[in-house]
């Protein structure tokens, strides 16, 4: 959730770059606090209401999405273009639902967990899976894409949703001369990439500070039917139960994609 005080005259809030401004409140990230709590004092102008066809639980689902359109529309993502999906966890599986959405063909989604991968065939079907091995080099995965994409020469574009440096390394790999990396995982401040490839295969390398703008899409793609959000959500707790919650959440053996916590009272 974002929010800047409706007075701010910045450059980038004047131009509709609110997520640059310095002045932002972004909750959950230091200094301020997340949303965690049964009421939360919010401004109207940064409200976007929810028809009645969408619920707040989707509503809830509505953040990471926004994380995802913003990439693929500065990645460009269109009709027929083969694309990598990097990680299965909640960004790279909304990264997949829009890119679907979006007609990119073939997709092909990778991540380290076996059950993710099969959570994303079930959730689209036509996806190409990779499962990684933590042995294999970038280039010994990135062979693995491109076999899975019937495409030898490589890839259109590569979402990398982990930020993982060895995925990104294998992603600038499975795409061919001339392509997008698009980099939406937030990974560790200094990694080292394959610079020398990228530039001889003018490979673009792309990323993005949060989002602006994103939410009225959203609603609308949901609205529309064409990217659902409903099998994401795999456990819910009460607010009372926020602990366990979180726990579930960052073990990867429960088999969580998105946890909520709900509220029955509000």
């Amino acid at each position: 959730m974002t929010e800047c005080v409706p007075s701010c005259r910045s450059e980038f809030c004047l131009t509709g770059r609110y997520n640059a401004c310095p002045d932002v409140v972004f909750f959950s990230t230091p200094p301020y606090h997340g949303t965690l709590t049964r009421y939360h004092l919010h401004p109207e102008n940064w409200l976007h209401p929810l028809p009645d066809s969408i619920s707040f639980e989707e509503g809830a689902l509505l953040e990471p999405l926004a994380v995802a359109l913003a990439g693929l529309e500065r990645a460009g993502i269109s009709l027929g273009k083969p694309t990598l999906i990097a990680g299965a966890g909640p960004i790279g599986l909304v990264s997949l639902l829009a890119a679907r959405a979006a007609g990119a063909s073939p997709i092909v989604i990778t991540d380290l967990s076996a059950s993710r991968l099969s959570f994303a065939k079930k959730l689209v079907p036509q996806v190409h899976t990779v499962e990684v091995n933590r042995e294999d080099s970038p280039k010994d995965l990135a062979a693995k894409i491109k076999a899975a994409a019937g495409l030898p020469g490589g890839l259109e574009l590569a979402v990398e949703c982990t930020g993982v440096e060895s995925s990104v390394q294998a992603a600038a790999y499975s795409v061919k001369f001339g392509s997008t990396v698009f980099v939406i995982g937030v990974g560790k401040d200094l990694m080292t990439l394959n610079f020398g490839y990228m530039s001889s295969n003018e490979i673009t390398l792309m990323m993005q500070y949060r989002y602006a703008n994103q939410y009225p899409k959203a609603i609308r793609l949901v609205e529309a039917g064409l990217i659902n959000l409903k099998p994401l959500v795999t456990h819910r707790f009460t607010l009372e139960e926020a602990t366990d919650a979180f726990e579930v959440a960052s073990d990867i053996t429960k088999g969580s994609i998105k946890v909520q916590i709900l509220d029955d009272a509000v």
